[in-house]
């Protein structure tokens, strides 16, 4: 007598080989790991790529509102600043004519006024000037070229020679300065005070 089939139900599937579920699965699996490293690449590459990359946060434009009206301005620090003195103001001011240039008159000074500073120098007072003003004017009236006719004295205070002049300085012909230098130096040594060197002129005629 043949074998009959077993009976199967028909609503009843035909159960999978478990070879190809095997496979389903490795399959499924493969796939998982296939979009994991294309998800991954398009993160990496986002930056540099062609294809933008994926982020799971949102872009700086979507996360920011489109309205940006409302934002409250940068605070200026102009209104903790104190105010400008208004004389200041002016003084600066290039319309205001509040500027002031100083200049040095660079021309030859007083013969005068250069013999009363230097006294100080000498170790003279104040009062010696009178006495050093009359000698002088006898001498050349305070003439930086002065030169006697009958002698070689020349300058100021009339060094016999007048070469004399040079240890006080190179330019002893034609500066007022250097002459009084060594005018000073001499009457202090020779005399001791300009009223000395006067007096001892009036007596005698020279010094």
């Amino acid at each position: 007598m043949p074998r009959r089939e077993p009976y199967v139900p028909k609503h009843r599937s035909q159960p999978r080989p478990t070879r190809r579920r095997g496979l389903h699965l490795a399959l499924s699996g493969a796939a998982v790991v296939a979009t994991g490293i294309v998800v991954s690449s398009g993160v990496a590459l986002g930056g540099n790529g062609a294809e933008p990359a994926v982020s799971a946060t949102l872009s700086a434009a979507e996360a920011q509102p489109a309205d940006l009206g409302d934002r409250t301005g940068s605070v200026s620090r102009s209104d903790r600043r104190s105010p400008v003195d208004p004389a200041k103001a002016a003084a600066l001011d290039q319309a205001s004519g509040g500027q002031r240039t100083e200049t040095e008159d660079l021309t030859p000074r007083d013969p005068r006024s250069v013999a009363r500073a230097m006294l100080p120098r000498f170790g003279f007072g104040s009062d010696q000037f009178s006495c050093l003003d009359s000698l002088y004017v006898g001498e050349s009236g305070w003439d930086v070229h002065a030169d006697n006719p009958t002698s070689s004295a020349y300058g100021i205070p009339q060094a016999l020679p007048g070469s004399k002049m040079a240890s006080a300085g190179p330019n002893w012909e034609n500066d007022a300065a250097t002459q009084i230098r060594w005018g000073l130096g001499y009457i202090k040594a020779r005399y001791g005070t300009p009223c000395s060197a006067l007096s001892f002129k009036q007596g005698n005629g020279w010094y």
